[in-house]
């Protein structure tokens, strides 16, 4: 049941057959520096999940059935609780409809508590597969509204969402974005950890407030971000210098901060990829991308922690429905 202009409709049935499909939603690294919650990018590492919705046999009982293979397949739930599911079934609710029999298999390749938008990536996938099982779908709008909200900023959603590199900000209670056209030489190298970082921990150590000349620096630094990211590569060192995030939160991720200095020193636009623990370099040229990853490959790094690098493309498309049957 649902409540709409204050009277109680009956959930209808989204689907008259069973239909199935594929989606693949990329991983994202937000902040690229200084852009704290406003700036983020897509990276060519994939969540692939498969759907097979029916008509549901039980409308007060969905068949709910997950299988997880990958990253959290050990810790991610089976039920109507996963985190696609259940959002899946929030969006079907406020449009009318109730959730069909499901039976989602994912095969995570991003990696969980990493700072690389697996979260986001779920949520764009609940948007995603909500969308092509509705009647009507939902529109750019509204697929840019609902999922900006579950995750309270867009800079990791909304390349999830649409892929390649994107500026995002919020205009009283509605989020608004636009894309940036990466240069040509740009070329992400990634480095993951062994270790995990939690959200909440990275930001909880936040100062709530910062002394103007400090805002005033990030502020430059984000605006020649964007100049860099588009148009002058070879200023990106200077451009991903952040006053805002990093170092407040550098006890909350030594190992991260230590492989930062460490390429920076050399000439690498390092930075923590969105609340850490894993390392993003923004190179210029696959010649820089590639005596990148050898650096991080040769990092000794602090206590026993280990780096996996890899040059990562940009992703070009977010969340992406392929075999679709109708």
């Amino acid at each position: 049941m649902s409540a709409t202009g204050g009277h109680v409709q009956e959930l209808a049935e989204p689907l008259e057959e069973t239909f199935s499909f594929r989606l693949r939603v990329p991983a994202t690294s937000a902040n690229l520096g200084p852009g704290y919650d406003c700036m983020g990018m897509a990276l060519q590492l994939y969540d692939v999940i498969d759907v097979v919705a029916s008509p549901c046999q039980d409308p007060a009982q969905p068949r709910i059935s997950v299988t997880v293979e990958g990253e959290g397949a050990s810790t991610l739930p089976r039920d109507v609780s996963h985190l696609v599911v259940s959002l899946v079934g929030q969006i079907l609710a406020r449009k009318g409809y109730r959730l069909p029999d499901l039976q989602v298999s994912a095969r995570n390749q991003i990696p969980h508590s990493r700072g690389l938008g697996s979260s986001a990536a779920a949520v764009a996938s609940a948007v995603v597969v909500a969308d092509a099982l509705l009647p009507v779908g939902l529109s750019e709008e509204e697929k840019l509204q609902i999922g900006a909200r579950v995750e309270g900023h867009p800079d990791n959603y909304v390349p999830a969402l649409r892929g390649g590199v994107a500026l995002s900000w919020q205009e009283g209670e509605l989020f608004r974005t636009t894309p940036l056209i990466p240069h040509e030489r740009l070329r992400p190298v990634l480095a993951v950890p062994d270790f995990e970082q939690s959200t909440a921990e990275a930001r909880g150590v936040l100062p709530e407030t910062v002394p103007h000349a400090v805002a005033a620096a990030n502020s430059a630094r984000t605006g020649l971000l964007v100049h860099a990211l588009t148009t002058a590569p070879e200023l990106l060192l200077a451009a991903t210098e952040d006053r805002l995030h990093q170092e407040q939160r550098r006890a909350a991720f030594a190992p991260s901060m230590a492989l930062v200095d460490s390429l920076r020193a050399a000439g690498h636009a390092a930075m923590i990829s969105g609340a850490g623990p894993s390392v993003l370099v923004l190179a210029d040229g696959e010649s820089s991308a590639r005596e990148a990853q050898a650096h991080i490959d040769a990092h000794e790094g602090i206590a026993s922690d280990t780096w996996r690098p890899a040059i990562l493309p940009i992703s070009r498309t977010g969340a992406t429905v392929e075999g679709y049957p109708r």
